[in-house]
Parts: C-alpha cells; sequence; structure tokens
C-alpha cells in the first residue's frame, strides 16, 4: 500500500508517515519499482500501535522504546503519565478559575484586569500582611470577585487576615453566602468553623435564616458559632445552645452575654432563667457549673432568677454560696 493510500486509511498525515520513517518508528517494508514507500499489513498495524500510544500522551521518543524494547515495562511510564496529566489539569484548572474570577468582576479594561490579577495574587501570598492588605483594599479599589473571597477566607488560618477577609464578605454582594454554606459541608472541621464564622458577619436575612439552619448541625462547632450570632441578632431559637455553652464552659462569657441581651425582652426573660434553672435541678452538677449558672443569671430579671440565686446563695461550697449572695446583693441594689 502506498503512503497516499496509507495515509487516507489511517487518518496519519503523508508528512508524519515520514516523519516516521526518519525516526526508525516505521520504515515501509518495501519500495516501489519507482522508488515510492510501500507498506506491508504488519506496517499499518504498527502505524496504529503508534498512534494508540501517542493517544495516551507518550512523546515520539516514548513509543519508540516501547515498541523497540522487548523488556520494556509500562507501569512506571503510566505513573508518570497519570502524574504530568494531574499537574496539567491542576494548572488548566486553576487559569480557567482565575479567568472566570476576572469575567465575574466585569473590568471596564485593562486597568481594572491588572489590579484584580494583582489582588488575586496577593491573597495567594505566603505572607499574612499582604493577604490582610489585599482583603482590606478589595473593597475601597476594583472588587474581587465573591468567590476568590470565600476560597480565602475558608482556607485562612491566620486570625487577623481571616477578620479582614470576613470583613470584605461582608460587605460584598449577597452571593457568597451559597459558597459559605457549601462549606458548612465541608468533611474538614475547621473549613465548617470558618464558613459559620463568615456567615455570622454578613448582617441579612439570609444569612440569619442559614444560622438558624445551622443550629441542627451535626457539629457542636457550628451549633455554638451559629448561637453566639443569632444570640446577638434577638433570635429566641439560639436559648437551648446558648445556656448549654454555659454549661459546658465553652465561649461562656459570649453565651451569658447573649442571654442577657435576649433577657432585655420579657417575653424570652422567664424562658431563660427557667432554662437555667432547669440546669441546676440535676444532683448531680458540679460547683463549677453551679457557679457559671449564677453568674448567668445575674442579669436575667424575674422572680424565677432570684429565687435560684436565693438558693444558691445557700449553696454547699462557698465559693457558689458567695457568688449568689454577691450578685443578689447588686439587683437588690438596684
Amino acid at each position: 500500500m502506498l503512503i497516499g493510500d496509507v495515509a487516507q486509511r489511517s487518518g496519519v498525515s503523508a508528512r508524519m508517515l515520514r516523519h516516521y520513517d526518519s525516526l526508525g518508528l516505521v520504515r515501509p517494508t518495501g519500495r516501489t519499482d519507482a522508488g515510492y514507500r510501500e507498506y506491508s499489513g504488519e506496517d499499518i498495524r504498527r502505524i496504529f500501535h503508534i498512534e494508540s500510544l501517542r493517544s495516551l500522551g507518550l512523546s515520539l521518543r516514548e513509543v519508540g522504546r516501547a515498541l523497540g524494547d522487548q523488556g520494556f515495562t509500562p507501569s512506571e511510564l503510566v505513573d508518570d503519565l497519570i502524574r504530568q496529566t494531574r499537574e496539567r489539569i491542576a494548572s488548566e484548572t486553576e487559569l480557567l478559575t482565575r479567568l472566570r474570577r476576572i469575567g465575574a468582576a466585569e473590568p471596564a479594561g485593562w486597568e481594572d484586569v491588572l489590579q484584580i490579577v494583582a489582588l488575586l495574587q496577593a491573597l495567594g501570598s505566603k505572607s499574612a500582611g499582604t493577604r490582610q492588605r489585599a482583603a482590606l483594599s478589595s473593597i475601597e479599589e476594583v472588587p474581587v470577585p465573591v468567590e476568590a473571597l470565600v476560597e480565602a477566607v475558608l482556607s485562612e488560618s491566620d486570625p487577623h487576615v481571616a477578620g479582614a477577609l470576613r470583613w470584605a464578605l461582608a460587605r460584598s454582594d449577597d452571593s457568597g453566602l451559597v459558597l459559605l454554606a457549601e462549606g458548612l459541608g465541608s468533611p474538614v472541621a475547621e473549613v465548617r468553623k470558618r464558613a459559620v464564622q463568615s456567615i455570622a458577619e454578613i448582617p441579612n436575612g439570609e444569612a440569619t435564616a442559614l444560622l438558624q439552619d445551622a443550629l441542627t448541625h451535626p457539629d457542636i462547632v457550628v451549633r455554638r458559632y451559629a448561637a453566639l450570632a443569632l444570640g446577638a441578632r434577638g433570635a429566641a431559637d439560639a436559648i437551648p445552645t446558648l445556656i448549654d455553652m454555659v454549661v459546658e464552659e465553652t465561649h461562656e462569657v459570649g453565651a451569658a452575654d447573649a442571654l442577657s441581651a435576649l433577657a432585655s425582652r420579657p417575653a424570652l426573660a422567664e424562658q431563660i432563667a427557667t432554662g437555667l434553672v432547669d440546669c441546676l435541678a440535676h444532683g448531680t452538677v458540679e460547683s463549677s457549673v453551679r457557679r457559671r449558672l449564677a453568674q448567668a443569671l445575674a442579669d436575667i430579671p424575674g422572680i424565677t432568677a432570684s429565687r435560684a440565686l436565693a438558693d444558691l446563695s445557700r449553696d454547699e461550697d462557698r465559693a457558689v454560696a458567695l457568688t449568689a449572695a454577691y450578685i443578689l446583693g447588686i439587683r437588690d441594689a438596684r
């Protein structure tokens, strides 16, 4: 079969077939009387073998080695191809993400594009100070795409940088909430924590709804941060979790402050006082827990809280009794 026929049937151009010949990959078995290359059936099978290996990403040199070395084992080469392919996909994915973010910012000109690229690079800097400055400048200058801010805040370990990123997110549009909600479902505990902390700083109804849903989240850390934020927003459904936080000595000061703020509403004061008193009803409550409950009752108005404090002022533990008596004295002086 002549080279033109082989090219037509195999899909490999005549030029490439000549290149294969020059490299010694496929040398035609024969020549016609006129000197034209003539390929046998075995030659054509080798061409298809070459094309199959090239489709896996092998170079022509690697193809020649694979076909020419009888002792060649493909496992190492295939593993290397897998690694290279993964690296290439990661690089292309990173480029695609960067382009999407630039497009989402709707730059008016190339100056805007350059500023966005600079901010995106700064957000990925190894320097915490650089990342923080990028977060703070993202509102005043060309806005960083919300998707980039969310990705940054969910991966940020430095508390100062994280605070700046949450600040920037709270002042951006609401599209970040969808991505933050996805963060709540992350298999990584730290990412879930960063997500709920970020949602807590966004002051709108959609964020409040997400926080209310988070009160039933399987991660107790998420539930606690959601309760603190909801307590500050006056949401009564945070009360049980806030009381548990006082008992368990987890952010108990913040939880007690949130309960105090909620108790300024007469309709909730009795509910909170009853919840705290119910915790005292268990005979196995440790003295440290009773003391924290007494402190939490300090700013809860009403007769239920006063009676509970009076009982605690006679507690067998002197520290608990003194704490309750002191609080009662302050309440009586008001």
